[in-house]
């Protein structure tokens, strides 16, 4: 067999070959693109679903915490009063019991950076709780007056608004408003 009839076949052969190896190559190439699309896209639906997690937590902390607040203010108020603080006692202690649940769920979702202002924020309500209920009950001690417990409310709320931008920080949501 002389060398050109040997090359012909051959050279099909390699044409052939060659088109289907650059169909497969291309369909190859093509597969990864899509699959590293679809691992964007999915990173992306992570992203706002692991937000979205994040604001309702935020926001939940906040309205329980303001909650809490109130609660505790309507109690310094009712002890002023002579009637029987019964109501105001049941919604302090439901407000206080809604925040210990929503702030359990923080501790395992904020970031440690907003964690840190929100376990201090706690661990003063819990104070400021308990002169109200010393109060209350009559068994006050050294430095437990309603006046001290209106200014720990005070200072409490001026705490909120700042752990609040913080959380709203976290989020993003905070770049517009920088004059606060």
């Amino acid at each position: 067999m002389d060398l050109g009839e040997a090359t012909a076949p051959v050279v099909a052969v390699v044409g052939v070959v060659g088109t289907l190896l650059s169909a497969l190559l291309t369909q190859r190439a093509a597969d990864r693109g899509r699959r590293r699309e679809l691992d964007r896209v999915e990173q992306v639906r992570e992203r706002r679903r692991h937000v979205r997690e994040l604001r309702a937590c935020s926001v939940a902390l906040n309205a329980s915490a303001r909650q809490y607040l109130a609660a505790l203010t309507d109690q310094v108020h009712a002890l002023g009063r002579d009637e029987e603080p019964r109501i105001v006692r049941q919604r302090l202690t439901q407000a206080r019991d809604q925040y210990r649940d929503v702030y359990a769920e923080a501790q395992m979702r904020l970031p440690e950076r907003v964690l840190d202002l929100v376990a201090d924020l706690s661990h003063d309500l819990g104070a400021v709780y308990g002169m109200v209920r010393r109060l209350d009950d009559g068994v006050p001690r050294a430095g437990d007056s309603p006046e001290a417990v209106r200014e720990c409310i005070d200072e409490l709320w001026g705490r909120l608004r700042r752990t609040r931008r913080a959380m709203r920080t976290e989020l993003g949501a905070y770049g517009a408003d920088p004059g606060r």
